[in-house]
């Protein structure tokens, strides 16, 4: 601040002096660190001028002109030694004799000279007057930290420039008694303060002795009386006092304590005082305490009993013990009790007598005593009851255990209470026929069959003039002879339970009352109690339960009930199954999850989980009624995922773990259907074999449908085949899938196939030899070839089925080499597609063969027929008789037209029946079966039913191909 101010003056002399040169103003500053000064500091005063002239200075306070001095070039300096009256503000003014010119006035500087400092003393410990070994501890302060300080005791010096502002004493001695001053003194300045407030240090060197006095008391005092105990020190101050009571220490309540007697406050009682944790004086005496309880006071009766008749005599008395000194004071009903003619008190009022009772006797009487001139007063007594009754008391007779029905061997306590009056002699009757009971108590231990009956008591009082009471109510006493059984009842009433499920039993006796129950698990007792509650059931709880019943304490028990078996089963896991045929599934398919536990149980609900979230039914999921089947109607990509379920017990709260997962896959459309055909050829022909199947690549369980032309027809399995192909088998073939049952799924249709069906060409086999040649030779060359076609043929030949090596068109047929006369066809071969033909028509040598004996035969039979029929009409016209042509028999017509010919299809002609085995030679049965009759010349062959068949047209034909005329006309 000093420099900013320097700088300060400095310009603003510069400033002014080069504004007005014969006008300049010096600038004061001071070349001391402090403008607050005390007396005897310096403060070193420069005056500076702008110009270097000999200028004469004059030193100003305030306007007092203090001093002048010259110049030493541009400046001048001024040394104040402070007192106390030189405060003021401080400047300058320069002058020069010979120009008669002075300077405007510098700038001012405050000094502030202020009075030396007071330390002030403080003690730091609380306490002046200290014992040996105690700590003493003092403070020295000032406002600023900048001080050190000097310590005194009796004025003379401790401890000198201390930095610290505190002096300590840890352990005084009585060398450190005195009076404590301190100065202070400044780090930096020459400034010293003045002296201190001072402080007394008083030191005792003996512990001090407590004094221990009980204001109000006495050495035998009661429970409820209070006494005062105070301890004093009489040196020093600040003492914070310690009790004992035994020796032992007391809570720390000062210097007084009060205390409410109880018996646990007798003892020896003593104190001590303490300060400054160092400081223990000697304990004091000690005080005896004794406190005894207050007695509590006895009432008795004299005379024998408290419930009399008018003007008999009730003599009462109150005590405590050998304990004297008491007075007594009695409260009847609470009100206290004055003696009067009938009433009186003797020794201090501790006996109560009533000469002649009455009405106004009757109360309760209690008593109490007192210490006079002192708060002892006892409890009341307990009370005792005179009553003074006008009429007969009543008789209540109570029966206990109070069963109206018991067990043999049981025991059972009748008592005859009159809880008026007293000295009574009770009698009893059982049936209204006394018993020999004389006591207010009848007991039947063990109770026999015998005892049931009805039970009643009443009392006599006096002998002289007795008084006899009512008779009370009568007991009825049923006795039953045989144990009974109790019967367990169990919620929930099954005899199965699952593991962490609980069950309640109860065992119950229906025939009287006042039972306790035991439980037993495995012949083994379980508890006590009629409910048995198994919690959270696990493996161990099962085991056969049953239960008895006891009462009187356990000396009667009844029978073992029947077993009730518990079985416990782990909560089964539900097992998730598929219903539906698979769990690939295509959309629109239907869906069927089954959940169902090992159980054979049926009360089970379930719930479903897809992907760890519930399954709701909505439109396309549904569920039976106890969600055991969870069908997807129409299966979507929304259906795939994990599907799990869990069990819930209806009439109970069971709940399973989760099912082991079902993967559910539903693909995004449906199956691609592909109709393969082999061989592939686009034509076919025939009698050749195709093979078609029916391919689909995804999930199982399909059945195949197939379509012919878009008409369904019935195949099983994903291939056919024809066999032999016919010209109906043409077609455009396609097949498609399906699969369920009940709602059934299709695919789409595959691709078609047209198949397409040429006639196989026919093989035919022709006759080369001519009909005359037939006649004359017994070889025939027949030829074979392919009907309608021009392809290049090669032939097989057959004889009666078997092949013949032959690849030529032509084939001779000879009696040597077919001595059978075998049935001969043939096929065309090639390796062009047909690769053959159809085999041509049987073509039958022996037929030629017998065709010619036929025709032999038929010519001879004409010319003798004609014959014999023309000699048969001549006969027949001379020697028969006319007769009626209703009996004229119907002529057999050999020889028919052709147009009888035709009419008799279904039957020989007539001419055949004479063309048979008769007509010929008979053959023998293996020539017969053969189908040929051997002569020695030509085999003819015989005329059979089958053969018979030459009369149809396409016979004929076949015939004319051969060069025979039929007989047809």
């Amino acid at each position: 601040m000093l420099l900013i101010r320097f700088f300060g003056a400095i310009c603003f002399t510069a400033f002014c002096a080069a504004q007005d040169p014969q006008n300049e103003r010096p600038l004061l500053y001071v070349k001391s660190a402090w403008l607050e000064v005390f007396p005897s500091e310096k403060v070193q005063f420069t005056c500076n001028f702008s110009s270097n002239s000999n200028w004469n200075i004059s030193w100003y306070r305030d306007e007092e002109l203090i001093l002048i001095s010259s110049s030493m070039g541009t400046w001048a300096e001024f040394t104040l030694t402070a007192e106390k009256q030189y405060s003021g503000n401080y400047s300058c003014i320069g002058n020069k004799e010979s120009d008669q010119m002075n300077t405007s006035r510098s700038n001012q500087i405050y000094v502030k000279v202020y009075d030396p400092p007071t330390p002030s003393l403080k003690w730091l410990s609380s306490w002046s007057d200290v014992f040996e070994n105690e700590t003493v501890e003092f403070n020295c302060s000032l406002d600023s930290s900048d001080w050190k300080f000097t310590w005194y005791r009796n004025n003379e010096k401790l401890l000198e420039d201390k930095d610290g502002s505190s002096y300590r004493i840890d352990s005084v001695m009585l060398t450190d008694e005195g009076t404590y001053t301190c100065k202070a003194h400044h780090k930096y300045r020459s400034i010293t303060s003045g002296m201190s407030n001072s402080a007394e240090v008083k030191v005792y060197k003996k512990r001090p002795t407590p004094s221990l006095t009980r204001n109000y008391g006495f050495d035998l005092m009661y429970v409820g009386e209070m006494v005062n105990f105070t301890c004093t020190v009489d040196v020093a101050s600040d003492w914070q006092y310690k009790w004992f009571k035994d020796k032992n220490p007391l809570p720390d309540k000062g210097s007084n304590i009060s205390i409410t007697l109880g018996t646990s406050n007798a003892g020896k009682y003593s104190c001590a005082a303490i300060r400054g944790g160092k400081t223990l004086t000697d304990s004091s005496k000690e005080i005896v305490q004794h406190v005894l309880e207050i007695p509590a006071p006895s009432l008795k009766k004299i005379t024998q009993w408290l419930d009399v008749f008018p003007t008999e005599s009730v003599k009462l008395t109150c005590g405590l013990g050998e304990v004297s000194n008491w007075t007594y004071t009695w409260q009847k009903d609470g009100q206290k009790v004055q003696a009067d003619k009938t009433l009186s008190f003797e020794s201090n009022g501790s006996t109560l007598l009533i000469a002649s009772a009455s009405a106004d006797h009757k109360g309760q009487y209690i008593c109490r005593g007192h210490i006079q001139d002192r708060s002892v007063i006892t409890n009341f007594s307990s009370g005792l009851q005179i009553s003074v009754y006008d009429n007969k008391p009543n008789v209540k007779l109570t029966q206990d255990p109070e069963y109206q029905t018991m067990f043999r061997g049981e025991s059972v306590t009748f008592k005859c209470d009159i809880k008026v009056f007293s000295g009574w002699e009770y009698l009893w009757y059982k049936d209204d026929k006394p018993l020999n009971v004389s006591l207010n108590m009848y007991k039947i231990n063990p109770v026999q069959t015998s005892n049931a009956g009805s039970y009643k008591c009443r009392g006599k009082r006096g002998s002289d003039q007795p008084f006899f009471t009512d008779f009370s109510e009568i007991k009825d006493l049923d006795i039953k002879a045989e144990q009974p059984e109790p019967s367990i009842t169990r919620q929930p009433d099954t005899d199965r339970l699952y593991t962490g499920e609980s069950m309640s039993y109860e065992c119950k006796v229906e025939i009287s009352s006042g039972w306790d129950y035991q439980w037993y698990k495995d012949n083994k007792i379980h508890s006590h109690s009629s409910h048995l509650k198994i919690l959270n059931v696990s493996a161990i709880s099962g085991g056969n339960y049953k239960c008895m019943a006891t009462r009187q304490n356990k000396t009667y028990k009844t029978q073992f009930s029947g077993n009730n078996t518990l079985n416990i089963s782990e909560i089964p896991v539900p097992i998730l199954k598929q219903s539906s045929q698979y769990l690939d599934v295509f959309p629109t398919e239907t869906v069927k999850l089954s959940c169902a536990t090992s159980s054979e149980r049926t009360d089970w609900t379930y719930t479903w989980y897809r992907d760890g979230e519930e399954v709701q039914a909505d439109d396309t999921v549904t569920f039976d009624s106890d969600k055991t089947t969870l069908t997807i109607n129409s299966a979507s990509a929304s259906h795939r995922g994990d599907y799990k379920c869990s069990g819930k017990f209806k009439s109970r709260p069971v709940l399973t773990r989760l099912s082991p997962k079902v993967q559910l896959h539903v693909y995004d459309k449906k199956p691609n259907v592909r109709l393969t055909q082999t061989p592939e050829h686009e034509m076919m022909h025939t009698g050749d074999s195709v093979y078609f199947n029916c391919h689909n690549n995804v999930s199982t369980g399909w059945e195949y449908v197939w379509y012919k032309d878009d008409v369904q027809f019935t195949r099983s399995g994903n291939n056919f085949s024809i066999s032999s192909v016919a010209i109906s088998s043409r077609g455009s073939y396609k097949c498609q899938v399906k699969r369920g049952k009940n709602t059934v799924f299709h695919s789409e249709s595959s691709n078609a196939l047209k198949l397409k069906v040429e006639e196989r060409p026919q093989a035919k086999v022709t006759l080369l030899t001519g009909w005359s040649e037939v006649f004359s030779t017994d070889t025939l060359l027949l030829k074979c070839e392919v009907e309608n076609n021009n392809d290049v043929w090669n032939y097989t030949w057959f004889k009666a089925g078997t092949p013949i090596s032959l690849l030529s068109a032509k084939h001779a047929v000879t009696p040597q080499n077919d001595p059978e006369q075998s049935l001969y066809t043939c096929q065309g071969i090639r390796t062009g597609r047909p690769s053959y033909s159809k085999p041509s028509n049987s073509f039958k040598t022996k037929n030629l063969l017998l065709k010619r004996r036929v025709l032999l035969s038929i010519s001879g039979c004409i010319f003798f027929g004609i014959i014999a029929v023309f000699l048969g009409c001549i006969a027949l016209r001379v020697m028969r008789k006319p007769a009626n042509d209703e009996y004229k028999p119907d002529e057999a017509n050999l020889f028919l037209t052709m147009a009888q010919l035709k009419n008799c299809a279904d039957a020989p002609c007539p001419l055949v029946d004479y063309v048979t085995e008769e007509a010929l030679n008979a053959p023998s049965k293996e020539e017969e079966e053969n189908g040929t009759i051997c002569s020695e010349t030509i085999p003819l062959p015989i005329s059979r039913e089958e053969d018979q068949d030459v009369k149809t047209e396409n016979n004929d034909k076949e015939e004319n191909n051969g060069g025979l005329v039929s007989f047809k006309q």
